[in-house]
């Protein structure tokens, strides 16, 4: 992607919330690079943290809103924005879709295309895009297709369409089998593994070449979001990334998560954006945000050989604090478009 002619590049986050970690990551990658350029944040949430770290902030309509789009190409319009990065999962759809709209005004989106967000957004579809890359998954069931008699428990049960980990149960016998199978939004029945789970970050251009990979076991989770962690070495795991990225084929970011049984990985899903515990990556050595920028701005970057990061980096989180005055808020609930 060529710069501008006054050499600026400049990134969109989208729904930014809490992910004031990685505003500044990107903004030390800018740094690296020296890369001129700002880094503007979207969200619904004048108090979202993210925000205040952001070289521009504005406040946007709900994702679902028939008024999202108008805002999102108005702000793309405005602050001349290259590169577009979604941080939940109900943003990527949207940009996948509008995608032409978008880079029209020269705003690349980094997400899949529509047929592969279709594929990584139903977990069911997900496990068929596993099949066809050759890959180990787990056995799962409709729970239609599934004889709770005959069952070996215990399961586990998920939404087939879901995120945080929503909605995600262990099921121990066919009393709560029944009970779930109601109670979870278009479910999904699939064998129980017993850990531990190993996530993924797979770092893609948006040409869909692969440029890092970065393991990590998940030693504690908040809200669907890695609070503890640990990089690991897991060859079998990065070859299989690899297969999945081309399989998609990928543009961007994703994370890939696996769980392990008897040492063996095991995938289950994929989350087509940058996950929440990527930092863990660049403590040990892969600048995810500087590949990412340097591939879109055109610069010229090394790329680390395949699994060259540190094993044994762990990450441990804690929360921290932005305080507003009355009059701030306001400032900030104000920068609509």
């Amino acid at each position: 992607m060529p710069r501008k002619p006054d050499g600026t590049f400049n990134t969109l986050f989208i729904s930014v919330g809490r992910r004031v970690e990685l505003v500044r990551a990107f903004r030390r990658a800018y740094q690296a690079l020296h890369l001129r350029g700002e880094i503007v944040g979207l969200d619904i949430d004048p108090l979202a943290p993210a925000l205040r770290v952001a070289s521009r902030a504005y406040i946007v309509p709900r994702v679902d809103s028939p008024d999202f789009l108008p805002a999102l190409l108005a702000v793309c319009r405005a602050e001349r924005i290259d590169l577009i990065f979604p941080l939940i999962d109900p943003d990527i759809p949207v940009l996948a879709r509008h995608r032409p709209a978008l880079e029209a005004l020269g705003a690349r989106p980094a997400v899949l295309s529509e047929e592969a967000v279709a594929l990584t957004s139903d977990k069911w579809k997900t496990l068929q895009l596993f099949d066809r890359a050759e890959v180990a998954r787990p056995c799962s069931w409709l729970p239609e297709d599934l004889d709770p008699d005959r069952a070996d428990y215990p399961l586990f049960i998920k939404p087939r369409s879901g995120s945080a980990a929503k909605h995600t149960f262990t099921v121990r016998d066919a009393k709560e089998l029944a009970f779930f199978a109601g109670y979870v939004p278009g479910p999904i029945v699939q064998e129980y593994l017993p850990g531990p789970e190993i996530t993924s970050d797979v770092v893609c251009d948006l040409e869909g070449n692969v440029l890092a990979v970065v393991s990590r076991k998940r030693l504690e989770v908040r809200g669907g979001e890695v609070t503890k962690g640990v990089t690991v070495s897991c060859p079998a795991v990065t070859a299989a990334c690899v297969r999945i990225a081309k399989a998609l084929p990928a543009i961007g970011p994703l994370t890939v998560q696996c769980i392990l049984k008897d040492g063996k990985p095991f995938f289950t899903e994929i989350n087509a954006r940058l996950g929440g515990g990527f930092p863990l990556g660049i403590a040990a050595g892969v600048d995810s945000p500087r590949l990412l920028l340097a591939r879109a701005a055109g610069l010229e970057v090394d790329l680390p050989p395949l699994g060259g990061y540190r094993q044994g980096v762990y990450l441990t989180r804690f929360d921290d604090s932005f305080f507003l005055t009355e009059a701030e808020r306001e400032q900030m609930a104000s920068r609509h478009f």
